[in-house]
C-alpha cells in the first residue's frame, strides 16, 4: 500500500501553514522584547512552540505510515514543509537568545538609569 502524492503535499501543506504561524508568532516576539515586553515576548514563543509542535505531528503521521512499510513519493511541498520547518525551529532557538539579552539589556539599563 501507497500513501498518495496527495495526502503527502496535503501534509506538507500542514507543515507549512503550521511555521508560517510559528515565524509569525517568533517575529512578534522580537519586537515585543526589543521594546521590553519580555513576558509578551515568552509567551509568544510559547505559541509558536505549540504550532512547531503540530507541525512534527504532522510530519510524525507520515513517518509512521513510511516506519510501517508505505511506500511513499517525495512532492515539492513536503521539501518545502521541511525546509520550513526546520529554518522555523532555528529562528526559535535564535529568538529566545535573543530574548534574554534584550531582558538583561533591559535589567542594565535600569541600573544605569537608577545611579543617575
Amino acid at each position: 500500500m501507497a500513501v498518495t502524492k496527495e495526502e503527502i503535499s496535503m501534509t506538507g501543506f500542514a507543515i507549512v501553514a503550521y511555521s508560517g504561524d510559528a515565524k509569525t508568532a517568533l517575529m512578534k516576539a522580537l519586537e515585543n522584547a526589543r521594546v521590553g515586553k519580555i513576558a509578551e515576548a515568552r509567551k509568544l514563543v510559547e505559541e509558536a512552540n505549540q504550532s512547531i509542535v503540530e507541525a512534527h505531528n504532522e510530519q510524525t503521521k507520515l513517518l509512521a505510515n513510511e516506519a510501517g512499510g508505505m511506500d511513499m513519493d517525495v512532492t515539492f511541498i513536503m521539501v518545502h514543509g521541511q525546509d520550513t520547518l526546520m529554518t522555523t525551529m532555528m529562528l526559535m532557538d535564535q529568538c529566545e537568545f535573543f530574548i534574554d539579552e534584550y531582558e538583561r539589556i533591559n535589567k542594565i539599563e535600569e541600573k544605569l538609569d537608577m545611579k543617575n
